[in-house]
């Protein structure tokens, strides 16, 4: 990722992200995924960004890991959520059987579309049997680099052609969302469980 400049965006632009993302409300798309889950159960934050999400799991009573990419809002995110967010770049991520759920809102993203099933399949690895995987990606066809970061969009079409390739995945679940920041209404979201 380091080639992309993304982590370098994140690394600068840390406390306008923050202030874009960690008090949206996103309780819709948080509780949808622990639908899927367990009373309890074991979840990752993969690329937690502010710690909204992290912070939420954890109100709301269940063990939480957290990591991110980027140093800087690792920071923020720790000191957000009282729990120590690990500095870990996605491609060193290497877990077995840890998680029930997996949230990986608007992160993996971030990666090539070419890297991006070698991802997913250590996120599956990392699951315990009949965990669940969360992922978001902007909604198009755009593979590049956009306002600083690198992108990899899915439609429906596309994903589906995308994950099929991938051993042992099933989608669960998918719908398109708009965007909840303040000012990016017209921008639409892929979800995919």
């Amino acid at each position: 990722m380091r080639e992309n400049n993304t982590l370098d965006y994140y690394n600068l632009h840390t406390a306008d992200f923050v202030n874009t993302t960690q008090n949206v409300d996103f309780h819709e798309m948080q509780e949808l995924f622990l639908s899927f889950l367990p009373a309890k159960a074991k979840l990752l934050d993969f690329g937690c960004g502010s710690g909204r999400d992290t912070k939420y799991f954890k109100d709301n009573g269940y063990e939480v890991d957290a990591m991110d990419g980027s140093k800087e809002l690792c920071k923020v995110a720790t000191k957000y959520t009282g729990i120590q967010v690990r500095h870990m770049l996605f491609e060193d991520f290497n877990e077995c059987n840890a998680y029930d759920g997996i949230w990986a809102c608007a992160s993996i993203l971030h990666i090539k579309k070419c890297e991006l099933p070698d991802m997913i399949t250590r996120l599956y690895q990392a699951l315990k049997k009949n965990g669940v995987i969360y992922m978001s990606f902007k909604y198009g066809d755009f593979e590049g680099e956009r306002n600083g970061r690198y992108f990899t969009d899915f439609t429906e079409k596309t994903f589906e052609k995308f994950v099929g390739e991938i051993d042992n995945l099933q989608v669960k679940e998918e719908w398109i969302t708009g965007d909840v920041r303040p000012g990016r209404g017209e921008e639409k979201w892929l979800n995919v469980i």
